[in-house]
Protein backbone atom coordinates (compact mmCIF):
# COMPACT_ATOMS: atom_id res chain seq x y z
CA UNK A 1 0.00 0.00 0.00
CA UNK A 2 1.48 3.46 -1.34
CA UNK A 3 0.37 5.88 1.16
CA UNK A 4 0.98 9.88 0.37
CA UNK A 5 -0.09 12.91 1.64
CA UNK A 6 1.90 16.05 2.45
CA UNK A 7 3.39 16.55 6.09
CA UNK A 8 1.32 16.56 8.98
CA UNK A 9 -1.43 14.99 7.48
CA UNK A 10 -1.46 11.72 9.37
CA UNK A 11 -0.14 9.59 6.89
CA UNK A 12 2.94 8.20 8.87
CA UNK A 13 0.95 7.18 12.18
CA UNK A 14 -1.61 5.67 10.24
CA UNK A 15 0.81 3.44 8.44
CA UNK A 16 2.71 2.76 11.44
CA UNK A 17 -0.66 2.47 14.04
CA UNK A 18 -1.44 -0.69 11.28
CA UNK A 19 2.08 -2.09 11.32
CA UNK A 20 2.34 -1.98 15.02
CA UNK A 21 -1.25 -3.88 14.89
CA UNK A 22 0.69 -6.67 13.30
CA UNK A 23 -2.07 -5.82 9.68
CA UNK A 24 1.60 -5.42 7.85
CA UNK A 25 5.45 -4.20 8.07
CA UNK A 26 6.47 -0.74 7.40
CA UNK A 27 8.76 -0.06 4.45
CA UNK A 28 11.71 1.68 6.21
CA UNK A 29 12.88 4.45 3.66
CA UNK A 30 16.29 5.77 3.13
CA UNK A 31 16.95 9.06 3.50
CA UNK A 32 19.78 11.50 3.77
CA UNK A 33 18.17 14.13 6.50
CA UNK A 34 19.63 14.27 9.84
CA UNK A 35 17.37 11.93 12.48
CA UNK A 36 14.95 14.00 14.37
CA UNK A 37 15.38 13.42 18.23
CA UNK A 38 14.28 9.98 19.01
CA UNK A 39 14.68 8.58 15.65
CA UNK A 40 16.61 5.10 15.34
CA UNK A 41 18.60 4.58 12.42
CA UNK A 42 17.11 0.89 10.74
CA UNK A 43 13.67 1.90 12.27
CA UNK A 44 12.82 4.97 11.61
CA UNK A 45 14.94 5.37 9.02
CA UNK A 46 18.32 3.85 7.37
CA UNK A 47 20.09 7.07 7.85
CA UNK A 48 22.73 7.43 4.31
CA UNK A 49 24.94 10.30 3.51
CA UNK A 50 25.13 12.00 0.06
CA UNK A 51 27.53 10.22 -1.43
CA UNK A 52 26.35 6.70 -0.43
CA UNK A 53 22.95 7.41 -1.50
CA UNK A 54 23.80 8.15 -5.07
CA UNK A 55 26.01 4.96 -5.05
CA UNK A 56 23.01 3.16 -3.99
CA UNK A 57 20.91 4.49 -7.08
CA UNK A 58 24.00 3.97 -9.50
CA UNK A 59 23.33 0.45 -7.93
CA UNK A 60 19.40 0.16 -8.90
CA UNK A 61 19.41 -0.97 -5.68
CA UNK A 62 16.08 1.39 -4.79
CA UNK A 63 12.16 0.93 -5.58
CA UNK A 64 11.66 3.95 -5.96
CA UNK A 65 13.54 7.67 -4.88
CA UNK A 66 12.70 11.32 -4.80
CA UNK A 67 14.58 14.53 -3.76
CA UNK A 68 11.91 16.35 -1.37
CA UNK A 69 12.58 19.04 0.98
CA UNK A 70 15.98 19.44 -0.26
CA UNK A 71 16.48 15.81 1.33
CA UNK A 72 16.78 12.31 -0.54
CA UNK A 73 14.59 9.56 0.29
CA UNK A 74 14.14 5.74 -0.97
CA UNK A 75 12.95 2.69 -0.58
CA UNK A 76 14.85 -0.53 -1.37
CA UNK A 77 13.76 -2.72 -4.01
CA UNK A 78 14.47 -6.29 -2.16
CA UNK A 79 12.97 -4.95 1.07
CA UNK A 80 9.32 -4.01 -0.57
CA UNK A 81 9.90 -7.36 -3.33
CA UNK A 82 10.80 -10.10 -0.81
CA UNK A 83 7.95 -9.13 1.53
CA UNK A 84 5.09 -9.41 -1.12
CA UNK A 85 6.57 -12.72 -2.36
CA UNK A 86 6.29 -14.01 1.16
CA UNK A 87 2.60 -12.81 1.26
CA UNK A 88 3.24 -9.84 3.78
CA UNK A 89 1.51 -6.40 3.54
CA UNK A 90 4.00 -3.17 3.22
CA UNK A 91 3.13 0.26 3.66
CA UNK A 92 5.00 2.20 2.26
CA UNK A 93 4.74 6.09 2.98
CA UNK A 94 6.20 8.41 0.14
CA UNK A 95 5.81 11.37 -2.03
CA UNK A 96 3.95 11.84 -4.66
CA UNK A 97 7.06 11.35 -7.11
CA UNK A 98 7.89 7.85 -5.63
CA UNK A 99 4.44 6.97 -5.22
CA UNK A 100 4.47 7.63 -9.50
CA UNK A 101 7.59 5.42 -9.97
CA UNK A 102 6.22 2.70 -7.96
CA UNK A 103 3.28 2.99 -10.10
CA UNK A 104 5.26 2.70 -13.22
CA UNK A 105 7.02 -0.68 -11.69
CA UNK A 106 6.83 -3.54 -14.39
CA UNK A 107 7.75 -5.78 -11.51
CA UNK A 108 4.44 -8.33 -11.69
CA UNK A 109 4.09 -8.50 -8.06
CA UNK A 110 4.20 -5.26 -7.68
CA UNK A 111 1.60 -4.24 -10.34
CA UNK A 112 -1.09 -7.21 -8.92
CA UNK A 113 -0.53 -5.97 -4.88
CA UNK A 114 0.01 -2.53 -5.32
CA UNK A 115 -3.10 -0.06 -3.96
CA UNK A 116 -2.51 3.48 -3.05
CA UNK A 117 -4.11 6.19 -0.91
CA UNK A 118 -3.53 10.01 -0.32
CA UNK A 119 -4.30 11.71 2.82
CA UNK A 120 -5.80 15.27 2.91
CA UNK A 121 -5.69 16.70 5.81
CA UNK A 122 -9.47 18.39 6.79
CA UNK A 123 -8.55 21.82 6.26
CA UNK A 124 -4.86 24.53 5.55
CA UNK A 125 -5.37 25.74 9.04
CA UNK A 126 -5.50 22.53 10.90
CA UNK A 127 -2.18 21.54 8.38
CA UNK A 128 -0.43 24.29 9.34
CA UNK A 129 -1.01 23.66 13.59
CA UNK A 130 -0.20 20.30 13.14
CA UNK A 131 3.13 21.00 11.45
CA UNK A 132 3.83 23.84 13.90
CA UNK A 133 2.60 21.93 16.50
CA UNK A 134 5.85 19.15 16.14
CA UNK A 135 8.09 21.74 17.72
CA UNK A 136 10.99 19.96 15.78
CA UNK A 137 11.68 22.50 13.09
CA UNK A 138 12.66 26.05 12.40
CA UNK A 139 9.32 28.55 10.93
CA UNK A 140 11.50 28.56 7.77
CA UNK A 141 11.31 24.83 7.45
CA UNK A 142 7.31 24.88 8.31
CA UNK A 143 6.79 27.91 5.56
CA UNK A 144 8.75 25.33 3.13
CA UNK A 145 6.97 22.30 4.08
CA UNK A 146 3.18 24.21 4.07
CA UNK A 147 4.64 25.65 0.54
CA UNK A 148 5.31 21.95 -0.78
CA UNK A 149 1.78 20.44 0.97
CA UNK A 150 -0.41 22.93 -1.37
CA UNK A 151 1.82 21.69 -4.82
CA UNK A 152 1.83 17.69 -3.53
CA UNK A 153 -1.93 18.14 -3.08
CA UNK A 154 -2.69 18.82 -6.34
CA UNK A 155 -1.89 14.75 -7.22
CA UNK A 156 -4.82 13.46 -5.11
CA UNK A 157 -6.54 12.37 -8.25
CA UNK A 158 -4.03 10.03 -9.34
CA UNK A 159 -4.33 8.03 -6.25
CA UNK A 160 -6.86 4.89 -6.27
CA UNK A 161 -8.43 6.09 -2.60
CA UNK A 162 -8.49 9.49 -0.46
CA UNK A 163 -8.69 9.80 2.73
CA UNK A 164 -9.59 12.71 4.32
CA UNK A 165 -8.59 13.60 7.98
CA UNK A 166 -10.80 13.75 10.24
CA UNK A 167 -10.41 12.18 13.81
CA UNK A 168 -7.28 10.07 14.35
CA UNK A 169 -9.81 7.32 15.25
CA UNK A 170 -11.82 7.68 12.15
CA UNK A 171 -8.88 8.02 10.11
CA UNK A 172 -7.27 4.26 11.42
CA UNK A 173 -11.17 2.47 11.17
CA UNK A 174 -11.06 3.90 7.37
CA UNK A 175 -7.84 3.19 6.80
CA UNK A 176 -7.57 -0.39 8.35
CA UNK A 177 -10.52 -1.33 6.63
CA UNK A 178 -9.26 -0.56 3.27
CA UNK A 179 -6.15 -2.81 3.62
CA UNK A 180 -8.75 -5.32 4.73
CA UNK A 181 -10.84 -4.71 1.20
CA UNK A 182 -8.19 -5.04 -1.06
CA UNK A 183 -6.93 -8.09 0.45
CA UNK A 184 -9.89 -9.62 -0.77
CA UNK A 185 -9.86 -8.28 -3.98
CA UNK A 186 -10.15 -11.91 -6.36
CA UNK A 187 -6.69 -11.22 -8.73
CA UNK A 188 -5.10 -11.87 -5.43
CA UNK A 189 -6.60 -14.95 -4.35
CA UNK A 190 -5.83 -16.82 -7.81
CA UNK A 191 -3.26 -18.58 -8.09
Amino acid sequence: MVVSGPSGSGKTTLCRKLCDAGEAIFSISCTTRSPRPGEVDGKDYFFLSDEEFVQRIGRDEFFEHAHVHGRRYGSLKSYVTENLRRGIDVMMDIDVQGAAQVRACPDEIVQRCLVDVFILPPSGEELQQRLAGRGTESQEAVDLRLTNAIAEMTHWPEYDYTLVSSTREADYDRFKALLIAQRMRTELQLP
